[in-house]
């Protein structure tokens, strides 16, 4: 399929996933998101009890915990993981220590 350049490499979104991505909220069960592409970048002492995040095809960040990967999954846009991320390596999240 071409996209509205002509470029052969290129594709328009498929209605079937501009709809899949509609669908993706926060709270939704973390296997409607899929079992791929989840990652562990952090790790505690808590006999694997971990958070897992999966980056999403339009950006948006996924997390989960890894002892129930059916459960919810917590679903942020980048400017909001931009700003946690910020927030947490500038100190204001210590006070969870």
């Amino acid at each position: 399929m071409h996209d509205a350049t002509g470029d052969p490499h290129k594709r328009e979104p498929h209605v079937a996933d501009i709809r899949d991505h509609l669908h993706i909220r926060s709270g939704m069960p973390s296997r409607d998101l899929g079992a791929q592409g989840w990652f562990k970048p952090w790790s505690d002492d808590a006999g694997g009890a971990c958070v897992e995040a999966k980056k999403l095809t339009d950006g948006r960040v996924a997390l989960r915990q890894s002892t129930d990967p059916d459960g919810p999954a917590l679903v942020f846009t980048p400017t909001e993981m931009t700003s946690f991320l910020r927030g947490v390596k500038a100190g204001a999240a210590d006070f969870l220590l």
